[in-house]
């Protein structure tokens, strides 16, 4: 008997209904979603910083015709639920660029998700900067003008990293939030964890056993990120600056 028969037959005498792991199929098609919610993580982290960190120098720009615009996609984008923005960019943008390029449509669901998500958390990201950036001491701003920096060599080579290191604990607490968030993946038909398993519990009706899989799964992934996260913390922190 294998290691797997023997989780099922445990798990059978607790009273929970762990049989989909015994056909390939099923079974193949619950990792394939786990795979496919690791890359939506990953995707979605790179965008979501990359988004950040030019929202935040666009917020900190000091010119108004930047600023300003990017203060209400931040407001707008911040202020709405994700599901609603995915519905819309999906069903809406997605439509439209279809009739536009009258042919093969390049946005998957996938890439779909990827934007929305990044885009939305995003501009959390960029708030955290932003307050990482003004709480850059105004002596340090001195010495790096005395030194020669310009405005924007200031910004890339001084502000934003030690903003990133002020504002590390938001940022991670942002990026475990991101985790949680792919699951809206399913709901435009994505493959990901949650979408396999609805579609193995409505043939097995075992939802109860499924439920607990994506619970672990998720808390697994969003323990792993908030120990990186710590762990980068404490390897960027600086003396002089917090504990």
């Amino acid at each position: 008997m294998s290691w797997l028969d023997a989780f099922v037959q445990w798990t059978g005498w607790l009273g929970l209904d762990y049989r989909f792991l015994l056909d390939a199929y099923e079974r193949g098609s619950f990792v394939a979603g786990a795979w496919v919610t690791l890359q939506l993580c990953l995707c979605t982290m790179a965008g979501s910083l990359a988004v950040g960190v030019a929202l935040a120098a666009a917020l900190v720009s000091g010119r108004p015709w930047l600023a300003g615009p990017t203060r209400l996609f931040v407001e707008v984008t911040r202020n709405t639920p994700t599901l609603v923005q995915l519905y819309c960019a999906f069903l809406v943008l997605n439509m439209l660029i279809s009739e536009v390029i009258g042919g093969a449509n390049p946005f998957t669901p996938f890439a779909w998700v990827v934007i929305v998500i990044s885009l939305h958390k995003g501009v959390f990201h960029a708030e955290a900067l932003r307050a990482g950036i003004e709480a850059v001491p105004q002596v340090t701003l001195e010495a790096a003008t005395s030194l020669g920096f310009s405005r924007r060599q200031r910004l890339w080579r001084v502000e934003l990293p030690l903003a990133v290191r002020f504002a590390l604990p938001s940022l991670v607490n942002n990026l475990i939030e991101l985790v949680k968030m792919t699951a809206l993946a399913s709901a435009i038909a994505v493959g990901d964890i949650t979408y396999a398993s609805i579609l193995i519990w409505t043939q097995r009706d075992n939802v109860l056993e499924l439920m607990i899989l994506i619970l672990l799964f998720f808390g697994l992934l969003s323990f792993v990120v908030n120990c990186l996260g710590r762990g980068l913390e404490a390897r960027l922190r600086m003396p002089g600056y917090g504990h």
